[in-house]
C-alpha cells in the first residue's frame, strides 16, 4: 500500500511538472525557480532587507550578458513577474536559478527598453547566490562604522593614492570623489547613455600591481545595459558615463567609490586601479 502511494505521488508530481513550460522548475506567480544548492543558514530574505548577492543574467540558451556581486535593498514586488519575488524565495547562502519575463525585468526593474539581443525573447534567466542578508538596522550600523572608519583612514588611504599617482606619473587632478582618470585613447564612437548596451574590456589591479580581475584573460568582454545600479562599482559608473565607444583609459579609484568594506571579492577599504577599453555602445 505504501509503495502504491509512493508511485502515485511520483506520477502526480511528474504530471504537475509537465504542466509547466519549464521542466525542473517550480512556478511562483509569473516566475519559475529551481533550487541548486541549499544554504546552511535558515535566515529568509524579506522586503526591506539589504542583501549581497552573486548575480548573473542569462538568455534562455544560457548565454551570459552580466555577472557580478552586488549589494542592494530588496523591495516588495509590485507585479507577479517582478524580480523581487526571486530574492524573497531565498534564504541566506542559497543558490537558485530563475526564469522571469524579459519585458518586466527591463521595463519595470531597470526602467529601460529591452536591449536588441533580447528582442522577441519573452523570458530570460537569472542565477543567484545569496551571500548575506542584513536588516535595515544592521546595514545602517555597518554603514556608520564604515563612514567612521573612512574618516579615520582617509589620510592614510590618500597618502597611498598620492604615492601611486606620483610613481605612475599621473598628471591629471582627481575628481571631487577622489577618482583619477587618464584618457589613453580618445573615442569617436557613440556616447554612453542610460539604457544603451555597453561592451568593454577591463583589467583590475591593486595599487601594488597585482591583478584581481580581467575580461581579457577570460577572453570575454563585459556587456551590460548602462544605468542599472547593480552592475558596476560607483567609480566605474561615473567614469564610463563620460566615455565614448573606442575610448581607452586608466582609472585610479579610492575604496569609497570601489568595493567599500564588503570584503567579498576585494579586501575591505582597498583602492583599486582599472584599465578600461570601451569597445562598443549601442
Amino acid at each position: 500500500m505504501k509503495r502504491t502511494k509512493l508511485v502515485l505521488s511520483v506520477v502526480f508530481a511528474s504530471l504537475l511538472c509537465s504542466c509547466h513550460r519549464h521542466n525542473g522548475y517550480t512556478r511562483h506567480e509569473d516566475i519559475y525557480y529551481r533550487l541548486l544548492e541549499m544554504g546552511e543558514n535558515d535566515r529568509p530574505c524579506r522586503a526591506g532587507d539589504y542583501i549581497t548577492a552573486n548575480i548573473a543574467y542569462l538568455t534562455m540558451s544560457d548565454s551570459m550578458f552580466f555577472s557580478g556581486i552586488r549589494k542592494f535593498r530588496v523591495s516588495a514586488p509590485v507585479s507577479s513577474g517582478a524580480v523581487d519575488h526571486c530574492f524573497l524565495l531565498m534564504k541566506e547562502r542559497d543558490s537558485m536559478r530563475f526564469i522571469i519575463p524579459t519585458d518586466v525585468f527591463f521595463g519595470q526593474t531597470l526602467g529601460i527598453a529591452v536591449p536588441p539581443y533580447l528582442k522577441n525573447r519573452p523570458e530570460m534567466k537569472i542565477a543567484l547566490r545569496l551571500l548575506e542578508i542584513q536588516t535595515e538596522k544592521e546595514y545602517e550600523k555597518e554603514k556608520e562604522v564604515f563612514l567612521r572608519w573612512i574618516k579615520d583612514f582617509g589620510e592614510h588611504e590618500q597618502s597611498l593614492l598620492e604615492d601611486y599617482v606620483r610613481k605612475a606619473k599621473i598628471k591629471v587632478a582627481p575628481s571631487a570623489n577622489g577618482i583619477y582618470y587618464v584618457m589613453q585613447r580618445k573615442g569617436n564612437g557613440i556616447a554612453v547613455r542610460e539604457g544603451r548596451t555597453v561592451t568593454l574590456h577591463y583589467e583590475g589591479y591593486f595599487l601594488d600591481g597585482r591583478k584581481f580581475d580581467s575580461t581579457r584573460e577570460r577572453e570575454e568582454p563585459f556587456q551590460f545595459v548602462f544605468g542599472h545600479e547593480q552592475q558596476l562599482i560607483a567609480g566605474l559608473e561615473k567614469i564610463i558615463a563620460q566615455m565614448r565607444a573606442g575610448e581607452k583609459g586608466l582609472a585610479v579609484i579610492p575604496s569609497g567609490e570601489a568595493f567599500g568594506n564588503s570584503g567579498i571579492t576585494i579586501p575591505p577599504f582597498t583602492p583599486v586601479v582599472y584599465e578600461i577599453e570601451l569597445t562598443d555602445v549601442r
